[in-house]
């Protein structure tokens, strides 16, 4: 059984304005060992997944029908 995808709200681009994008909703991409640190990783404005520090974002729970609009994306 998977896991439920997680998502995030970017608040803060300060040092990463070509990277992140603020109020821009980022799928996380589980990683352990970068949660241990207070990292998440996530696939930013360059198509790679990148760590980040989870002071950048606020963790959200999106409706059932806008989680499967972003699959589908």
């Amino acid at each position: 059984m998977s896991a439920k995808k997680q998502y995030v709200l970017c608040i803060d681009n300060t040092d990463y304005q070509a990277s992140l994008i603020t109020r821009k909703v980022y799928e996380v991409i589980p990683d352990e060992q970068a949660e241990k640190d207070d990292l998440i990783r996530v696939v930013d404005e360059s198509g790679e997944d990148y760590l980040y520090h989870t002071s950048l974002f606020v963790f959200i729970q999106l409706p059932v029908e806008v989680e499967k609009a972003l699959v589908a994306a």
